[in-house]
C-alpha cells in the first residue's frame, strides 16, 4: 500500500528541506488529491517542519558554501523553487556587495583553473553566475589586462 499524502511528504523532507509549494507539486505530481495535499502541508506547518525563511536561508548559505553564484543567481533559483517572497528577500538581506564580490573572485579563480584566459567569456562566465556588473568589473579589473576587458564589455560599473 503507498504512503499517505503526509507520509510521503514527510519523506521528502527527510531527504532535504522543501518550500511549500515545491512540496505542493511533488505531492500532486505523484497523484495525492489536492485537499490531501493541503492537509498534509497545513499540518506540516503546524509542527514547524515547513519554515519558508529558514529553508531559504539554507539554501542561500549552502550555495555561498560552494561559491560561485551571485544574488541574482541566487534570487531566480529560489523563485524556481517556489520560495515565499518574503522568504528570498530575507534570506537575501544579509548579502552586500563585498559578499557578491569575494563569491566573483572565487568563481573567476575557478574558472581561470582550468587555464582560460579570456575577459570577454569570463564575464559571460561570471553573468550567467548572477553576478552584478559591479563585482564583474571589479574582478576584471583586477585581471592583468583587466581595464581594457571592462570597456570591451560595455559593462556598467556603477551596478
Amino acid at each position: 500500500m503507498p504512503p499517505s499524502c503526509y507520509d510521503k511528504a514527510v519523506q521528502l523532507l527527510a531527504l532535504r528541506p522543501h518550500f511549500r509549494r515545491e512540496l505542493e507539486g511533488k505531492l500532486a505530481r505523484r497523484g495525492y488529491p489536492p485537499e490531501e495535499v493541503e492537509a498534509a502541508l497545513g499540518r506540516l506547518g503546524e509542527q514547524g517542519y515547513l519554515n519558508e525563511a529558514e529553508t531559504a536561508r539554507s539554501f542561500v548559505e549552502g550555495r555561498q558554501s560552494r561559491g560561485g553564484e551571485g544574488r541574482s543567481r541566487l534570487k531566480a533559483e529560489l523563485v524556481k523553487r517556489g520560495a515565499a517572497g518574503e522568504a528570498i528577500e530575507s534570506a537575501l538581506e544579509d548579502l552586500t556587495p563585498e559578499d557578491d564580490l569575494a563569491a566573483a573572485r572565487a568563481a573567476a579563480a575557478k574558472w581561470a583553473r582550468g587555464g582560460k584566459r579570456d575577459p570577454a567569456a569570463l564575464a559571460r562566465h561570471l553573468q550567467r553566475k548572477g553576478f552584478s556588473p559591479r563585482a564583474i568589473v571589479s574582478v576584471l579589473r583586477e585581471m592583468p589586462e583587466g581595464e581594457d576587458a571592462a570597456d570591451l564589455l560595455d559593462l556598467d560599473d556603477t551596478g
